[in-house]
């Protein structure tokens, strides 16, 4: 775990993605880019339709002199934290900093969900993740000390997941944690027998190979409640979906299933792209 990327926004959601980072970073002594997404009117970066120059670099000070001020914390002196502002709010950059930066993992805070309003449905989170060739692992609470144990990784056992379980594996290994795989066998034209289950498990054995681990079958009345409730129920640290980056987070399983654990999760969640 060389390089994390922390967007920040100077949200408490941002800080708390930022101090999840450096709990991570002193234990494995990464790097954090602390990333702003400073978003200008295209006319003030290319001084057309009468914009000013000097209105462009006073908004640039401005930025610059804010984010110093937000990454002067005493937690973050015993790491090493380089700033990048990109003028653009499009965060498709985000992935093109990662890649750029060799980096490891993104990580975000998120809101979540406040009542009946989803508020992590089309967010800044969620349009990251999107675009994300790399892992994201989202954060909802404060985690001063952020040192995960277990992880899960949920998925359909489909031979399209095997390159993100892989990853998982991977990240897994990178913080030491003991890695589940859960599949939800749900009610209705879901439902599995346990012969069903078996032969899929065998089959995603086989083309896994060595690296595969036993998969836990865990029965719910739906996939999203069955991921969030195996994971509470073993008392997991994070929880692993893979995504297509077609549409929210993903419609892993069925609908927006990794779209609604990551928005109802009070578990972080790392998503890894498919």
């Amino acid at each position: 775990m060389k390089n994390i990327i922390v967007p920040v926004d100077f949200s408490i959601q941002s800080e708390n993605a930022l101090k999840a980072a450096v709990s991570l970073a002193k234990k494995h002594n990464s790097k954090i880019f602390a990333l702003h997404m400073l978003e200008l009117n295209q006319a003030y970066i290319t001084g057309a339709e009468g914009a000013h120059p000097e209105q462009t670099v006073f908004l640039l000070k401005l930025a610059e002199k804010r984010f110093s001020d937000f990454l002067n914390k005493p937690y973050l002196k015993d790491v090493e934290v380089k700033p990048i502002i990109k003028h653009f709010k499009v965060f498709s950059e985000v992935n093109e900093v990662a890649e750029a930066n060799d980096a490891d993992m993104i990580i975000m805070g998120s809101h979540g969900t406040d009542g009946i309003m989803e508020i992590f449905v089309g967010s800044n989170t969620e349009k990251v993740v999107r675009n994300s060739e790399v892992p994201v692992l989202v954060v909802k609470h404060r985690l001063d000390d952020f040192t995960p144990k277990t992880m899960v990784f949920a998925c359909d056992l489909k031979e399209e997941n095997i390159n993100a379980y892989q990853r998982a594996k991977y990240i897994a290994d990178q913080f030491s944690v003991t890695l589940h795989i859960v599949y939800i066998n749900t009610p209705g034209d879901n439902f599995l027998s346990t012969e069903d289950i078996t032969a899929k498990i065998d089959k995603f054995s086989s083309l896994v190979g060595p690296d595969f681990i036993d998969v836990k079958i865990y029965n719910d009345y739906t996939v999203e409640m069955g991921v969030i409730n195996y994971a509470e129920s073993q008392g997991i640290d994070i929880i692993g979906i893979p995504t297509h980056g077609r549409k929210g987070i993903s419609h892993f399983f069925m609908g927006s299933i990794g779209e609604d654990v990551a928005n109802h999760s009070t578990i972080p969640v790392v998503t890894f792209k498919i």
